[in-house]
């Protein structure tokens, strides 16, 4: 069967990075992480979650393993705000052009600052949403990161 082809991939392709995809069953109400470990073949830690946040009008991308919580206190250190916070959901396709469940740290309306969990560089493949519910995509961190431009930081809650 053929994968749809999402922004985010299509935007791998554009830079030549070779990458995997695993289709997820998903259920509406229930968008935690937990499912999609069940369903994809690499270890929790191993698969990254894209939060969006905001300092006043500044938006920020961050991607950490899906079943850690992210210090905002550190996010915004690591990143020069005074502080960030979550969007609101209800914001979340005006600003990034996903869908909750389906956000993809690539592929969003604009190339906003994005930061990894600093331990991404020790997997030699990490998944992340391809940019639609039941969709991840898999491939080399080090492209995943190059590709947005992102940086290294550690923001995960200890």
């Amino acid at each position: 069967m053929k994968v749809k082809k999402t922004n985010a991939l299509r935007i791998l392709d554009s830079h030549h990075i070779t990458y995997d995809t695993k289709e997820y069953e998903y259920d509406e109400n229930h968008l935690s992480g937990h499912h999609i470990i069940d369903q994809v073949d690499l270890e929790a830690d191993q698969i990254y979650k894209t939060l969006v946040l905001k300092s006043n009008n500044d938006y920020l991308v961050c991607c950490i393993p899906v079943l850690e919580e992210i210090d905002l206190k550190k996010l915004a250190k690591q990143s020069g705000h005074k502080s960030v916070e979550m969007i609101h959901m209800k914001d979340l396709l005006s600003v990034t052009g996903y869908i909750r469940g389906g956000c993809s740290p690539v592929g969003m309306k604009k190339l906003f600052p994005t930061y990894f969990q600093e331990d991404i560089i020790l997997y030699d493949k990490v998944a992340v949403s391809a940019g639609m519910r039941g969709l991840q995509v898999i491939l080399d961190p080090n492209d995943l990161v190059e590709v947005v431009k992102g940086k290294y930081v550690d923001v995960i809650r200890k």
